[in-house]
């Protein structure tokens, strides 16, 4: 299994060998395809930039994605840690037992988890941004942490217009430096590729995978494989 930076939906895939690891005896080769990407993003954000630890509480967005997924999972290694999920009303029998609190994606989430949690939480991981952004800013208890791991909100949209992309702009919220400083609050942004092919740290990341195999030879993770899709109907859906 391997990081590519893009180009990945084709027969045939170039990449350095620091980004090839080998896939696990018990491993499928359809969970290796889910394996990397996924985990390895979710451990970065919540060990390596958010420091996890027990009785935390955690907001992810997108729960009942890849990462979100491996969210849930690697917050269950840790005793206490309480995880709140946003997800798409049909995604949530499939992945209710995975959250401690899911919430559909277009509900008022944020009077949802202050009333369960008063000080909101530890960890907010957003891949949404647009007005997710401000409201990720609020629920921060004092010592939290926000973390922007991509901008579904700002590249999609109904119309997919650059009106649309400037809606989604202007609802994201303006950071005060001084507001972060009164509030004891940190706002961090996490890309997995630009750490691996931009910024050198291939190094870092396969003591990450070490880590995470280790997890899933101990069957405490493991990735979800919802569905599996020929590349020539995944050629169709990306390009209609």
């Amino acid at each position: 299994m391997a990081f590519v930076n893009y180009n990945a939906w084709a027969e045939v895939v170039c990449t350095p060998v620091e980004f090839v690891y080998k896939i696990p005896d018990d491993m499928s080769f359809s969970e290796a395809a889910a394996f990397p990407m996924n985990f390895v993003t979710a451990y970065m954000m919540l060990f390596e930039v958010a420091n996890l630890r027990e009785g935390m509480s955690v907001l992810v967005h997108s729960a009942g994605g890849g990462v979100g997924q491996a969210v849930a999972q690697l917050c269950s290694t840790i005793p206490n840690v309480t995880v709140f999920g946003t997800a798409s009303t049909f995604k949530h029998e499939a992945i209710k037992d995975s959250m401690t609190h899911l919430f559909d994606r277009n509900a008022d989430y944020v009077q949802e988890v202050k009333r369960i949690s008063a000080e909101g939480v530890d960890i907010v991981l957003d891949c949404l941004c647009g007005d997710n952004t401000g409201k990720g800013l609020s629920l921060l208890k004092p010592l939290g942490t926000y973390i922007l791991y991509g901008s579904s909100n700002m590249v999609t949209g109904e119309t997919k217009s650059f009106f649309s992309f400037a809606k989604s702009w202007w609802q994201v919220e303006k950071v005060n430096p001084i507001k972060l400083y009164e509030e004891n609050k940190v706002i961090a942004g996490f890309s997995l590729l630009n750490l691996l092919f931009k910024q050198g740290r291939a190094g870092l990341i396969r003591a990450v995978v070490d880590k995470l195999i280790g997890l899933y030879n101990q069957k405490k993770i493991k990735p979800v494989v919802d569905s599996l899709w020929a590349l020539e109907e995944v050629r169709m859906m990306l390009c209609p």
